[in-house]
């Protein structure tokens, strides 16, 4: 979520320790935040001093997204209560 805005829905498939592997269902929401998501899915290789990474995460952070639970429970903030990646339609949840 995005505010009241639907970014997509995550349906867990498996879990591989420590991240719930998903499918990705994409929302009203996706178009305006993809190509953050897709810049991280394509990050590779190492990133000893975390820059790269860091880049690419610095803008997802600025987006403020937060997962909320189909069954009412508190919203999680995305890097502070979690970690999502998003690869196309598949994910992985790591809280």
């Amino acid at each position: 979520m995005q505010g009241d805005s639907r970014i997509g829905e995550l349906r867990q498939y498996a879990v591989d320790q420590p991240s719930f592997l998903c499918h990705f269902l994409p929302g009203p929401g996706w178009e305006p935040v993809r190509s953050h998501f897709e810049k991280w899915a394509d990050l590779q290789g190492p990133d000893p001093d975390g820059s790269r990474t860091t880049q690419v995460i610095k803008p997802i952070l600025g987006l403020d997204l937060s997962l909320a639970p189909e069954d009412g429970g508190p919203p999680m903030a995305l890097f502070k209560d979690c970690i999502l990646r998003i690869y196309g339609d598949t994910a992985r949840l790591r809280c």
